[in-house]
């Protein structure tokens, strides 16, 4: 058994090595440049939603007020009519990504500490190679990617999207399991 606090160094380089990562892939290719299409008229869509001054949230639509409602006529009708919309509002004002990029390093810190103490628990100091790599790879590629999947499965999120992320998610994996075996004590 190996402790976590003694794998500190490389829960904390293996977070900034995928931070690093991460920005290139979403920052200097276009891997993902068309996750999120254009709205047809754009403009009308503004126009029409605006107005609303909908907080910001999460959202459905039909959305129905109770279980009955859910098997009423009137529902089926919407339901059936169309458009059928979940849509995550954002808050209006100057794009800072500040907030999202410290939110986004804790997570990777956390997804680090798991892997940390999953293969911690698993394997001693001086633990061969392949083994770290196995435990923090699988570990970090569970941690980076699984819970995607339920947004294709239940909201209908492009499953293209949820791919490329898994991808994604792989090659934050394998990054954090490097950096693990270059510093397994």
């Amino acid at each position: 058994m190996t402790s976590v606090i003694t794998l500190w160094l490389p829960i904390l380089l293996s977070a900034v090595a995928v931070f690093l990562v991460s920005s290139v892939i979403h920052m200097m290719s276009p891997w993902h440049k068309n996750d999120y299409p254009r709205v047809p008229n754009e403009d009308a869509f503004r126009g029409a939603v605006g107005p609303m001054a909908i907080p910001p949230g999460d959202y459905m639509i039909p959305r129905p007020e109770s279980r009955a409602d859910l098997r009423s006529p009137e529902f089926a009708a919407k339901i059936e009519a169309g458009p059928r919309v979940i849509m995550t509002v954002l808050p209006g004002g100057g794009i800072s990504m500040t907030k999202n990029l410290v939110q986004w390093f804790l997570y990777l810190i956390l997804v680090s500490l798991f892997a940390a103490g999953i293969a911690g628990s698993a394997l001693p100091p001086g633990a061969a190679d392949r083994a770290v790599f196995h435990y923090v790879a699988l570990t970090a590629f569970g941690g980076y990617t699984l819970a995607l999947w339920q947004m294709s499965i239940w909201y209908s999120r492009s499953w293209s999207t949820t791919l490329k992320t898994t991808f994604d998610g792989l090659i934050y994996a394998l990054v954090t399991a490097a950096v693990f075996c270059w510093l397994w004590p």
